[in-house]
């Protein structure tokens, strides 16, 4: 741009200007300044100042050439068919600086382009997690309670039958009370034969046993460190999260909508409980302060969780009662009565 000013800045020619609408028009002399037009009159005084950047013309590829100031249509430059040289190397300065200004168009697209990506990335990456947890905490208990019934239902159809009864409820009663204060009396417990992962906690309080966690122990300690981790699980991360995490934007939005989890997302939820194999489990501090509060030895459950003691170490060299708990989990009956459950 500075090499094509200093071009054409010796180049001068004659004009008609007119100041204004009501202005008679005057002969000048035109010379290109530093991005400028200086019009002058005949005996070289300055009249005005044009920006070359703010020059338009009135009538492209018409003669004579007619110029104007942006915004101001009234002030005119006329230049006559003899001054084609000045012409021809003001259009090529206004094409020059044309060339070097922002292109409005691509920056409004790529704004658009910015906004939409800001959107969509809002929309793939905060959207789901914001109404997974807006609906974790919104949904009301007894919608909850449905949700874990459904899934619960989906498990014994596709990983073995249920064996709890109505009789067994005194024993859960009993079970429940020794586990107080993480043990709610609203929590269920259900007991489903051959199910891999040894215990579950499901959406709405309801817990799922294993019989294989029941049949696989002389101590009904390492069940209830089972079940203890579970109830500690759910208490720093609601089931119904991970359970429409699973389930997917739309499935959650539905249930925002309907009050109800579609079918498909329950049963990929209950295909992905079936698959586990191992149980959730909170850090080792608060599970020693669990064990604790509830009177309970860590060490069964600690051996039960690895067999070599090797990841759970401080469960076993911090274990609240090294020698014996203040009492047992469940009486020898109860506890017989327990891992014969799905016997009959």
């Amino acid at each position: 741009m500075s090499t094509a000013l200093r071009k054409y800045q010796r180049l001068e020619a004659t004009a008609l200007w007119r100041a204004g609408a009501d202005a008679q028009r005057r002969e000048v002399i035109v010379a290109i300044g530093d991005a400028t037009l200086v019009v002058s009159d005949t005996q070289d005084r300055p009249l005005a100042h044009w920006s070359l950047a703010a020059l338009m013309r009135a009538n492209p590829d018409e003669t004579p050439a007619l110029y104007h100031p942006a915004g101001d249509s009234d002030e005119t430059l006329e230049f006559g068919e003899d001054e084609s040289e000045i012409v021809a190397a003001i259009e090529k300065l206004r094409l020059a600086i044309h060339k070097r200004r922002p292109n409005g168009g691509r920056l409004r697209w790529g704004l658009m382009g910015a906004s939409a990506a800001s959107v969509l990335a809002v929309c793939v990456f905060w959207l789901p997690g914001a109404l997974v947890d807006h609906a974790t905490s919104a949904l009301p208990e007894r919608q909850k309670q449905m949700i874990g019934n459904a899934i619960l239902a989906d498990l014994v159809q596709h990983h073995g039958p249920r064996c709890d009864l109505p009789r067994h409820q005194p024993l859960f009663k009993r079970l429940r009370e020794r586990l107080q204060p993480f043990a709610p009396a609203s929590l269920q417990i259900a007991v489903l034969q051959d199910l891999q992962v040894p215990a579950l906690l499901l959406p709405g309080n309801t817990l799922v046993l294993s019989d294989r966690l029941l049949r696989g122990f002389d101590d009904p300690d390492v069940m209830a460190g089972y079940i203890l981790a579970q109830l500690l699980t759910g208490h720093t991360e609601d089931p119904l999260h991970a359970t429409l995490t699973d389930s997917g934007l739309i499935a959650t939005l539905r249930l925002m909508t309907s009050g109800a989890l579609d079918s498909a997302a329950l049963q990929r939820r209950a295909t992905t409980l079936g698959q586990m194999t191992t149980s959730a489990m909170p850090d080792s501090a608060m599970l020693l302060q669990g064990f604790r509060s509830v009177g309970v030895k860590s060490t069964p459950y600690a051996y039960a969780v690895d067999p070599s003691g090797e990841t759970t170490l401080t469960l076993i060299e911090a274990d609240p009662y090294p020698q014996a708990a203040p009492r047992a989990v469940l009486s020898d009956a109860d506890w017989l009565r327990l891992q014969a459950i799905c016997e009959g």
